[in-house]
């Protein structure tokens, strides 16, 4: 019963993404026959807004998607996107994806500033020896007490509010994108700070390298 329960509770934090944004789109296909089972078909690269999940995309027939559009991708009816494929490897990006992949992702911390301020705001440790904010490229140990120190003050507002209180922190919201791109790299073993995932799901069969 207990084991039970606690798949439950694993399996209810998995949220699907609703919407994505197109990092490339390729009308005939891949030219590399292995590079998915789809191959000759129209096909997208693309990023969830939610999770960053990589994803790849089915356009409906006659639609011709434009990078760095955002389109539904959830239930119901989809205007632009006839099915959702299934997850991509960051491995398997083009090389216009891996170009789009950083405007991407900006975009939506930018345009969701006020999760990921409040991500400043209310972090706390993911183990007994490591705070989530020391996973952050750029905070570490070195400014993490600023920014704890600075909260219990008052809560942050905005990412302007961070580098105005904390002007060592000259780029928060580049900060946040640089973690996400290292969640997403399955290039790198993942050892040390590398293991945890806090903007992105973590992939349920790990590869062995």
């Amino acid at each position: 019963m207990v084991d039970n329960r606690r798949r439950n509770e694993k399996k209810s934090t998995v949220k699907k993404e609703q919407y994505a944004v197109v990092l490339d789109y390729l009308s005939r296909g891949y030219v590399k026959s292995d590079m998915s089972k789809f191959g000759g078909k129209p096909i997208a690269q693309a990023i969830g807004t939610e999770q960053f999940t990589l994803l790849e995309l089915a356009p409906k027939n006659g639609v011709d998607l434009e990078i760095q559009d955002t389109v539904y991708i959830g239930k119901g009816k989809r205007d632009k996107i006839y099915r959702v494929l299934g997850k991509l490897d960051f491995e398997n990006l083009t090389a216009t994806s891996r170009i789009e992949l950083d405007y991407a992702i900006r975009d939506i911390v930018e345009a969701n500033e006020e999760k990921f301020v409040n991500f400043f705001n209310t972090t706390g440790s993911v183990s007994t020896r490591l705070h989530s904010l020391e996973l952050i490229p750029g905070i570490g140990k070195k400014y993490m007490w600023d920014l704890i120190n600075a909260r219990e003050e008052r809560p942050f507002e905005s990412f302007e509010d961070i580098t105005e209180r904390i002007p060592t922190l000259t780029d928060p919201a580049g900060m946040i994108v640089n973690r996400v791109k290292q969640e997403l790299d399955t290039n790198t073993v993942r050892r040390g700070k590398n293991k945890y995932y806090i903007f992105t799901q973590a992939p349920r069969k790990p590869k062995n390298r």
